[in-house]
Formats: structure tokens, C-alpha cells, sequence
């Protein structure tokens, strides 16, 4: 392919892209196998800068284009190498028209950019979501140590004390540790949040919104094997995708549990008053996580923002039946909106005089409203509120 016809191979999967956003489609990883599965003459050179062309447009947009040439024009504004190949060439972008119009730049839709702003996130720390993320990983603590664990490449290590990060790419996945259960791959932010929960060995801990088992994996560690560990979720295919995650990584002994929507406390009233910890790793907008997913920003709406933060308190309160006296919730979102940070956390401290919120030393963070914030501008991480909770009754 040529520089214009990757510009113009840009273009066409950034159309679909922002169809997809509009209409809750596929994310845009997925839009962009597609759009090269049925193109088998790109090669690895052309597919890797295209892509380079599509997440750059994506990140140099604010609200969702009108369509992909406008939003390659925006990149081209920017970038006038880019701007140099709308040239009218074979397979290229037609030449630029005189008036045509530009896809806005800007951190994120207008709405969503002033809830950030009213969150207390400043123009640096709104800039750096957009940055292209770094890879991280997490040394499992039940099978090695990070000092003494020989990789093919030199990690740096992180603040996490299991934690060491790896350029963009880095093929971790294909390495030997990652595939005897080592290794696994976790933003330095997302250990920092686990090593909130302070798992001891011989507690009963529930991770309420287990997922795949990522963060249920470090607790598994932390725990050594010993006690109680139950992984929870409404999603039945991300769950199971747990088992075999846990049986690589030598911790086949936690439990896992499947909850039906808005019925939580059900499959786990057999708990009652008997954990010693509970994780909420709430459902959330994602505003942390864009540097992995730039048009995650386009797909959210102000109706699935007020959906999430329902859901949210409402987890607050099923955990809060759980803990026994003296136990803990840890609270965990992915987002730097206040929302679903500081001000949920008030929510609930208001309506159950039970709880009292606990200071916490991660090594990193700012403190935000009785918990602490990470961002990636002053910590190096994805965006988290993460706040610890205690029950006085």
C-alpha cells in the first residue's frame, strides 16, 4: 500500500468505527481485524500504520466525527504529512476542499469534558488520558518473585510491588513465564487497587465484580492459597474464562459464583456477615481507561453514566451486608469522574452510619474525597478512584 492509500484505508475503518460508536457496535480493535480480514493484499507494515493513522485520529478528536475523512483531517491538522497525502492519487484521498469540515479536537464529547473539569481534572491530566498506555505486567507472587524472575526483556519496576512495565507491544504473551502462569499482564494502577484490598491468608474475601479474574488472580496471590476467595459476576462467558486463568496460575482453589442482575445479594446470602473483605470493582464509564481505548469516549452517554453510578451504589449496599464487624469494602472504579468517586462514596456513608472511610498508603495517588485518585498524568497509571471502607457494627 502507499502512504495515501493507508490514509484512505484510515479513513474507511474510521467510518465504520464511528458508525459502531454511535450504534453500540463493535469496539474498534474488532472493527479494524474486520476491515483487513477480507484485504489479505496489506500487509503487517501496512496494518501496523494504518492503525497508527486510526488510533491517532481517534485520540486527536474530542466530540464523535461527523465521519472518518473528517476526523483524518483533524489528525492532518496536526501532522501536515498526513495533510500531504489527500492528494486524489489511485486508492488515495480525494484532494482537501476549501471550507470542508474538520472533525473538533478536544479531550472527550463537550458534556463529558466538563465533568471531568468539575471532577478537578486540569487540561495536563485530561491530555494524558490520551497518551498511548505503556504495558505492565504482574509478577504472581504464588510461583516467583520479581527480583529473581528471568524475562527475555528488563521490565522497569513499579510502585506495585509485583508490578514491572514494558514498552507498547512488548510480546509478553508469547513468553514462556507468561504461559507457566508467571506472569500476568495488569496495569500498574489496577495492582495498586489490590494491594488496597490487603488480603491476609486464612480470610474470606469476595471479589464482587470478578470479570475474567484479573484482579481476583493478585488477591489469590496475596492470600497465598489460604482461605476463602470467591469470585463473583452477573456475566457468565467472562467468568469462566477464570478457571483456566487459575489453574495457570496455581490458585484452582477460589470459588466462583454466578449472579443474576439486580438479584446480587441472593447468591450470596449464605455469606452473610462472614467476609472479611469485600472488592467492588464497580461497572463503570471507563474515563481511566482511554489510553487503551480512546473511542470509549464517544460511546458513553450521560444515560449509560447515570445507569453505572446507580449500579454502583447499589453494589455498595449488597457488599455492605456481606462484611462482618471490623471488615472492609474496598470500592474501585475506573474513572476520574467524581460521580463515581467522591461523591458515591459520600452517598453511601450518608444513608448507612455503619461505615467510616479509612485512610490508605498506595505509594501514589491524591487523595479525592475520603479515598485516593490515580491519573496518568501524576501517577504513570490508568485513571482509578479506589476508597476503603470499614464496618464499625
Amino acid at each position: 500500500m502507499t502512504p495515501s492509500a493507508r490514509v484512505q484505508a484510515a479513513i474507511e475503518i474510521l467510518d465504520a468505527i464511528i458508525a459502531a460508536a454511535k450504534s453500540g457496535g463493535a469496539p474498534a480493535d474488532r472493527v479494524f481485524s474486520d476491515w483487513f480480514r477480507t484485504r489479505r493484499f496489506a500487509g503487517s507494515k501496512d496494518r501496523r500504520a494504518v492503525r497508527e493513522l486510526v488510533y491517532g485520529a481517534i485520540r486527536a478528536c474530542g466530540p464523535v466525527p461527523e465521519n472518518g475523512r473528517a476526523a483524518m483531517l483533524r489528525l492532518g491538522e496536526l501532522d501536515p504529512v498526513v495533510m500531504e497525502l489527500f492528494d486524489g492519487g489511485p486508492h488515495a484521498p480525494a484532494p482537501v476542499a476549501k471550507g470542508e469540515p474538520v472533525a473538533k479536537g478536544g479531550v472527550a464529547p463537550d458534556w463529558l469534558a466538563r465533568r471531568l473539569a468539575s471532577s478537578g481534572i486540569d487540561e495536563v491530566q485530561a491530555a494524558a488520558l490520551l497518551d498511548r498506555a505503556p504495558l505492565d505486567v504482574r509478577v504472581n507472587a504464588l510461583k516467583a518473585t520479581r527480583g529473581e524472575l528471568d524475562l527475555p526483556e528488563a521490565g522497569v519496576p513499579l510502585m506495585a510491588p509485583h508490578g514491572l512495565r514494558f514498552a507498547p507491544g512488548t510480546p509478553v504473551e508469547s513468553w514462556p513465564a507468561y504461559e507457566q502462569g508467571l506472569i500476568e499482564v495488569q496495569d500498574g494502577g489496577s495492582q495498586l487497587t489490590c494491594e488496597a484490598v490487603a488480603a491476609m491468608p486464612g480470610e474470606t474475601v469476595v471479589d464482587l465484580c470478578a470479570g475474567a479474574g484479573g484482579k481476583t488472580l493478585a488477591l489469590a496471590a496475596a492470600m497465598g492459597g489460604k482461605g476463602r476467595l470467591i469470585a463473583c459476576d452477573v456475566d457468565r462467558a467472562r467468568l469462566q474464562r477464570l478457571a483456566p486463568r487459575a489453574q495457570r496460575a496455581g490458585a484452582g482453589w477460589v470459588e466462583t459464583r454466578l449472579m443474576n442482575p439486580n438479584r446480587e445479594a441472593e447468591a450470596l446470602a449464605d455469606l452473610t456477615g462472614q467476609v472479611d473483605a469485600v472488592l467492588i470493582d464497580a461497572p463503570c464509564s471507563g474515563t481511566g481507561t482511554w489510553r487503551r481505548n480512546p473511542e470509549a469516549r464517544w460511546r458513553l452517554t450521560e444515560k449509560e453514566l447515570a445507569r453505572v453510578i446507580g449500579i454502583q451504589g447499589r453494589l455498595l449496599d449488597v457488599a455492605a451486608c456481606l462484611v462482618r464487624p471490623g471488615g472492609r469494602i474496598i470500592f474501585v472504579t475506573c474513572s476520574l469522574l467524581d460521580g463515581e468517586g467522591a461523591d458515591q462514596l459520600e452517598a453511601f456513608l450518608a444513608r448507612d452510619s455503619c461505615w467510616r472511610s479509612q485512610p490508605l498508603a498506595l505509594g501514589a495517588g491524591t487523595p479525592r474525597g475520603g479515598g485516593l485518585r490515580l491519573d496518568p498524568a501524576r501517577d504513570g497509571t490508568d485513571g482509578f478512584f479506589v476508597a476503603c471502607l470499614k464496618s464499625l457494627c
